[in-house]
This record gives C-alpha cells, structure tokens and sequence, in this order.
C-alpha cells in the first residue's frame, strides 16, 4: 500500500516536530519500515517513528512524577481505554459517589481524562507544568519500562504507582488491525494485513518488540510489587470483581466492606463496559484531543477474536515465537 493513498495520519506517525538534535541522532539508528512503509526506528530496543522518538526523549529528559501519581502503562491495543476508565473511576469514585449522573466518563472520552506522556502531553516539543496538575494524576504512555524509568528514577520523590495491562499477542495483533484501518479512515487489503502480520512477527511495530515490552513490565513487577503492578486483559474480563478490588487496592484506595455490599465495585465496571462506554454520545463522535476520532478506541474488546482473522498457520507462528521469547520468565498466556 503506497502512503500517498492514506488520507489521516496522526501526529505522532509523523515527522515534523523533530529537533535537529534528534535527526542526527535518528541518522545514526537503525532504520525499518512499518507495514505501510513509514519510517520506524529502533533506539535502545524499542521501535519509534520519528515524531515519537522526539517525544520520549523530552519525556525522559522534562518528566518528574510526584509520589501521588499514577502512571497506566500497555502496548497500543492492549487494553489501554479499558484500564484508564477503571482506574479513573476508581481513584475518583468517592467524589462522584452523591452525583453518579455527572461522572466524567459520561461527558468525556477516556483518553482525554488520562493523557499520554508521549503522544498528548510532551508531544511537540511541549513542556507541561506538573505542578498545575491535581494529585493524584493519572498519567498513560506506551512507553517500554527501561524507558519509562529514565525519567521516573529521575524524580525527587519517592516512586509512584505504575499500572501495566498486558493482553495476547493474537487479539493485540487483530485489534491493532482494525484500529489502523479506522485510523487512517481506509479498507485495506489482505495483502496488507499480511505484511503487518509479519513485521510483528519480526518485533518491527510501534513500541515493540511486543515481548521486550511485555518482559520489562513482567521483570519489573516482580522486583518491585509495592509500585508496579502486571494485569492481564484476559484476567479482567474472566474475573473483573476481582482484578478491580486488586486494582484498587494497589492504589492504596481499598474498596470498603460498606462500598462492597453497596455494589459500589459493580457500578464501576457497569460504568466502564465496553458496551457502556461504546454508546455514549461522546465516544460516538468528534475527535480526542489527540487528534483521533473517538469512535477508533471502542471495537470489540473480546478475548479470542483472532480467531476470526488468523490462519491455524498463523497462529502457530506467533504462538511459537512468543512461547520462545518468554520462555524462563515464568510469564505465561493461555
């Protein structure tokens, strides 16, 4: 597929908030192209386009979270909406706990109540002032942890709260293709779904190789369990009552005996299913601050829809590789 045919690219795909500092930097990486034949770059193990690069390195560079915060980690199509929703409602229950009816999730979509570092935040060559922030701030990125602690560890204060949710490589690889065919406003052929499949297969996407980004967060939760916490998109849908409840008492905000005989943990994820979420007005239309259309982040969110996309072949393919990846972490998907 030429890029000329495509229409809408999103800030972050492209090149033009670059510094010079950072090109030469660039012409000095090694270089790949996505599956559409856009740019990416591989800087410390991680793939980037260059717009992106930029802003993890001003991420890294101007970046200093309070201990209050609260950072929401994934891959692009890894649960990321889901998680921002259930955190914010859960960390914000309380105050909306008398006027349910004025809960912001209702008024606004998920990605504008949780900002990406790198894609919203820091993009170009931004500087927010943190401090105009209210604590706690929920903060997202799709940042590698090795990455993300270049600017954490920098930080004052003692550490903050990172949440990780990691989802299977087969439903990431499907929802990320239908995600970029609603991104850039276009049908595209099995000829392209194809070469997408391999350059995930060959670790050559956005943020990847899915396992280096898996295995960071992995490795880091079990050295660190009092500020890093690993979930599972499959866990959360398989026992949602139970992986809130962890969730929340992660965040040092335990849902109470009183809050849970009131059916307050069952209000939250009847207010964040994707179902619910999916039909209001407001992610039905218009665009996020972020420059996507709101509609692009609410699909199926299913676990096994790959199934439906994927060859038995296919599947063996990246079931073998990834098996080979983590294999010895003691990290295992069904």
């Amino acid at each position: 597929m030429e890029v000329s045919q495509e229409p809408h690219l999103p800030n972050y795909m492209k090149d033009d908030k670059v510094s010079q500092e950072t090109k030469i930097l660039i012409s000095s990486l090694p270089p790949d192209k996505d599956f559409m034949g856009y740019g990416l770059y591989n800087y410390k193990g991680c793939w980037y386009y260059p717009n992106t690069l930029q802003a993890v390195l001003d991420v890294q560079k101007h970046f200093r979270p309070r201990s209050t915060d609260i950072i929401l980690a994934s891959l692009p199509k890894g649960g990321t909406t889901w998680l921002k929703s259930l955190t914010f409602a859960v960390v914000n229950r309380e105050k909306y706990r008398k006027n349910p009816q004025l809960h912001p999730l209702l008024s606004q979509n998920p990605h504008d109540l949780v900002p990406f570092l790198e894609i919203e935040l820091y993009t170009s060559n931004q500087t927010p002032d943190l401090s105009k922030f209210p604590s706690p701030m929920i903060f997202s990125t799709h940042m590698h942890l090795n990455t993300l602690h270049e600017a954490t560890t920098k930080s004052s204060s003692s550490p903050c709260k990172i949440v990780y949710v990691c989802r299977g490589i087969k439903d990431t690889f499907v929802s990320g293709w239908h995600y970029r065919n609603m991104l850039h406003r276009t049908k595209m052929s099995q000829d392209a779904f194809e070469l997408m499949f391999d350059a995930y297969c060959r670790g050559v996407l956005l943020y990847g190789p899915y396992w280096e980004h898996v295995l960071s967060y992995w490795k880091g939760s079990l050295e660190d369990k009092e500020n890093i916490l690993f979930m599972k998109y499959e866990e959360i849908i398989e026992e949602p009552k139970v992986q809130v409840k962890k969730l929340a008492e992660f965040l040092n905000c335990p849902f109470t005996k009183e809050e849970e005989e009131s059916g307050s943990v069952e209000e939250i994820l009847k207010l964040c299913s994707l179902g619910n979420l999916r039909n209001l007005e407001i992610n039905k239309k218009g665009t996020t601050r972020i420059g996507i259309d709101s509609n692009v982040f609410f699909r199926k969110g299913e676990v096994g829809d790959w199934k439906n996309y994927l060859t038995p072949q296919m599947a063996k393919t990246v079931d073998e590789i990834v098996e080979s990846r983590l294999r010895g972490s003691g990290l295992i998907f069904q």
